[in-house]
């Protein structure tokens, strides 16, 4: 009797932790995560505006550490209410989008050499064309640890650049974007070689990727 109720209080402890996780299917589009990324990136041309009109500054550096921070938020919501296939798509999209935005302008502005930026943008446009390409196939390879690390020297080159304090020491700054040069072409190669190796991809073994799509 004792084991029969425990298990049916585990059972309703489970469905609702379940029914907070899905709060929204797979394919669902409007979600409160969705919004944070669609607000990010609507947010992205203010924080042009002000690397171009005030350079390394306070408002600039505030309005690139708003929209970093943003960036976890849209993940933990997906999290908590459940992973659609167009948050898959447009929350590293957005990204890339910031931080790109970002870089290039960095580079208008004199701040920066185009070199640097040309090689993560030439990867980052490249992984997002194979991500949507494995994305139709119901293929998803999940980030690394050195993806998220990519993410993070990308987000910490961005803001020392923009960081007052750092203003004349181009030396630490350089370093940091050359690292996230390096890593991002090396999780770059890293994601197409796990893409080939996932169920479902051409040449990988077999029909079991079609019944064991991940979203």
């Amino acid at each position: 009797m004792t084991s029969r109720s425990g298990a049916e209080g585990t059972g309703v402890e489970v469905g609702a932790s379940s029914r907070r996780v899905d709060a929204f299917g797979p394919s669902a589009l409007l979600t409160p995560a969705n919004g944070v990324t669609v607000a990010r990136l609507l947010a992205t041309p203010l924080m042009v505006v002000l690397i171009v009109r005030y350079g390394p500054s306070w408002p600039s550096v505030t309005a690139w550490f708003a929209l970093s921070c943003t960036d976890g938020l849209d993940g933990y919501l997906a999290r908590r209410q459940g992973a659609t296939r167009s948050g898959a798509f447009l929350d590293p999209f957005a990204d890339k989008i910031c931080v790109l935005a970002a870089m290039v302008t960095l580079v208008a502005i004199g701040q920066w050499w185009w070199v640097p930026v040309a090689l993560i943008a030439a990867r980052e446009i490249m992984q997002t064309v194979l991500r949507y390409r494995l994305g139709r196939r119901g293929i998803s390879v999940p980030a690394t640890p050195l993806a998220k690390l990519k993410t993070w020297l990308q987000d910490l080159a961005v803001g020392g650049a923009l960081l007052p304090w750092l203003v004349g020491h181009d030396t630490t700054v350089q370093a940091v974007l050359w690292s996230a040069v390096i890593l991002t072409w090396v999780t770059g190669v890293q994601y197409l070689l796990d893409g080939r190796r996932s169920p479902g991809a051409p040449g990988a073994a077999g029909a079991a990727g079609a019944a064991g799509m991940a979203v």
